[in-house]
């Protein structure tokens, strides 16, 4: 793939731009070129697999049966353009901020009355994320969905230090440049970090902030005897989860670059690297990634990641904000925390620490990806809570 050439979209010059050229807000049509979905199938053919001990399961990371059976369903079965059409059903757009190209969705609601709300994804994800809340959600909000920079069709970034502040600082601008002086957000995963740095930034604007895993890492141990036993449980299970599997924050803390080769370069190489963390993340209720998430919506994600060769800047997130990482500042911005299951491990008390909670649900089904996970669920609970700040 050209890396010059990384929206794969159509755009035109939308006559209600604002005066200054590099205030401009574009429409965006997903138009990925036949020959790269093409290149991308060739080379799934011709991947080169790897062995493994025989009997480990998933205790040294994907299984090579899972990932090949995945991948030729990839390869052979799975329409993209089923998946671009659904996406290019909705309004898109992009502009510059910052000098950097941001993409996003923006759906307005037939209320006129209706709230703004600005829903941030996480990684490994992108706005695939929001698909099944889309449509009720624009019910009740103006809906405002945009690819972190460095992710999707927000393309590669072009300088260091696109970090959660900076993103947050970023929609912040859109959110203005879109009219909007009144808004709420929500995000999980990164999103809550970038939701929470927004609120920060613009507290003023937003009115309310809703997270699902919430913004805080316990700072309780699990022999602390003032935990409840599900508080309990949640820190056992990041204890578990670093030890485990929390290999992957460590390279992408520090050399996204090197990653970056072989996941570019190889489809199958991209893909085992998410769905490894997607299958930890998910549902623990549930024991192959696909159970806890339709296999075309992960295949989606991946092949987003692929076309936009965006793996190496989508990890590099991870490289800025652990140069930036330091004590948080308290927000006054109202807060709401879902909590599903102990796969979101925040716990009430460190979230009260430092923000305005004022609502804490938690949920007995779903995980990390609640948005794909449970839809349902998160949706009424955003639903609920945003309803007494004007949604």
């Amino acid at each position: 793939m050209n890396s010059d050439n990384v929206t794969q979209g159509e755009q035109q010059t939308d006559t209600t731009t604002t005066a200054r050229a590099d205030e401009a807000i574009t429409p965006f049509r997903i138009t990925v070129p036949q020959g790269e979905l093409d290149d991308l199938r060739e080379r799934i053919h011709r991947a080169r697999w790897p062995r493994e001990v025989p009997g480990q399961g998933w205790s040294r990371g994907v299984p090579v049966g899972y990932l090949r059976e995945l991948a030729a369903h990839w390869a052979d079965t799975y329409d993209w353009r089923a998946w671009e059409a659904r996406l290019n059903a909705y309004p898109q757009f992009t502009t510059t901020i910052d000098g950097q190209n941001i993409h996003f969705l923006h759906i307005r609601s037939a209320r006129a009355d209706a709230l703004p709300l600005i829903l941030t994804h996480g990684w490994p994800g992108s706005v695939v994320e929001f698909l099944d809340l889309v449509e009720p959600l624009s019910r009740d909000f103006h809906l405002v969905v945009p690819s972190i920079p460095g992710f999707g069709f927000s393309g590669p970034v072009d300088e260091a230090g696109w970090g959660t502040e900076r993103v947050a600082g970023a929609w912040a601008r859109l959110m203005r440049r879109l009219g909007y002086t009144r808004y709420g957000a929500q995000g999980g995963d990164f999103g809550s970090g970038i939701s929470r740095a927004l609120a920060l930034i613009a507290p003023d604007e937003v009115v309310a902030l809703h997270v699902n895993g919430g913004t805080t890492y316990p700072s309780a141990t699990e022999d602390d005897p003032t935990l409840t036993e599900r508080e309990r449980a949640r820190v056992r299970r990041m204890n578990e989860f670093m030890g485990e599997a929390g290999g992957y924050l460590a390279i992408q803390s520090t050399r996204p670059q090197t990653l970056a080769y072989g996941l570019t370069d190889s489809p199958v190489g991209q893909l085992g690297w998410i769905i490894d963390k997607f299958r930890d993340m998910t549902d623990l209720a549930k024991e192959l990634p696909h159970e806890a998430i339709d296999r075309d919506v992960l295949l989606t994600h991946a092949t987003l990641y692929w076309l936009t060769a965006t793996a190496g800047s989508s990890a590099a997130l991870y490289y800025e904000d652990a140069r930036s990482w330091g004590e948080q500042r308290r927000s006054e911005v109202p807060l709401a925390v879902a909590q599903f299951t102990v796969q979101d491990i925040a716990l009430r008390r460190d979230e009260e620490k430092l923000n305005n909670l004022v609502r804490w649900t938690d949920h007995d089904r779903g995980g990390h990806f609640a948005a794909m996970e449970a839809p349902d669920l998160l949706l009424q609970d955003i639903r609920e809570f945003f309803a007494d700040y004007g949604a």
